[in-house]
């Protein structure tokens, strides 16, 4: 089952998503992430596997920042993969997301023919591509979320950041 960490604050922000993870590692997972708003950018690091596998990743590497989102994620849509795993990013947007997108299809087919592109089998890069649609018609990451959110349908729970707002992110539910 997926797991969702978020945080804002003082501590550093790598470290306190590790640790977070860890606390959901009995639930069952197949695959690790995080995304940090770190030097005006979003920073994703993902990998297939045990937590352990992420950690390895970011051994040598701190990620400097005060807000981020982690995830552990059990495939539904698409293969356990580093491509697949959570969080996604799309724009100067990244979330991580549980659940089930029911119209990821016809909302798929919608965003291609709009020319975005996808790197990953999942139903979540939907959801990061829609909120970023949002974001380029100016609004802020509250609106943009709940706008996005309105066409998904199915259940599911997700945290978002937005690397022009380092201060905050927005985690929404329906049915989960």
């Amino acid at each position: 089952m997926c797991g969702i960490v978020g945080y804002v604050g003082p501590r550093n922000t790598q470290d306190v998503l590790l640790d977070g993870l860890r606390r959901l590692e009995y639930r069952g997972y197949d695959s690790a992430g995080i995304a940090v708003i770190s030097n005006g950018g979003i920073q994703v690091r993902r990998k297939k596997g045990k937590l352990t596998e992420l950690t390895e990743l970011l051994a040598n590497e701190k990620l400097g920042s005060h807000i981020g989102i982690g995830h552990t994620r059990w495939a539904t849509h698409g293969p356990p993969s580093d491509e697949n795993a959570h969080p996604h990013q799309a724009g100067g947007v990244a979330l991580v997301h549980n659940g089930i997108v029911e119209n990821y299809r016809a909302l798929k087919e919608e965003l291609v023919r709009e020319g975005r592109e996808f790197k990953s089998a999942t139903d979540t890069e939907i959801i990061a591509h829609l909120i970023d649609r949002e974001r380029a018609k100016g609004k802020k990451l509250p609106e943009a979320v709940r706008d996005a959110i309105a066409q998904v349908e199915g259940t599911y729970s997700l945290a978002v950041i937005a690397k022009d707002d380092p201060t905050e992110f927005v985690a929404a539910r329906c049915g989960s």
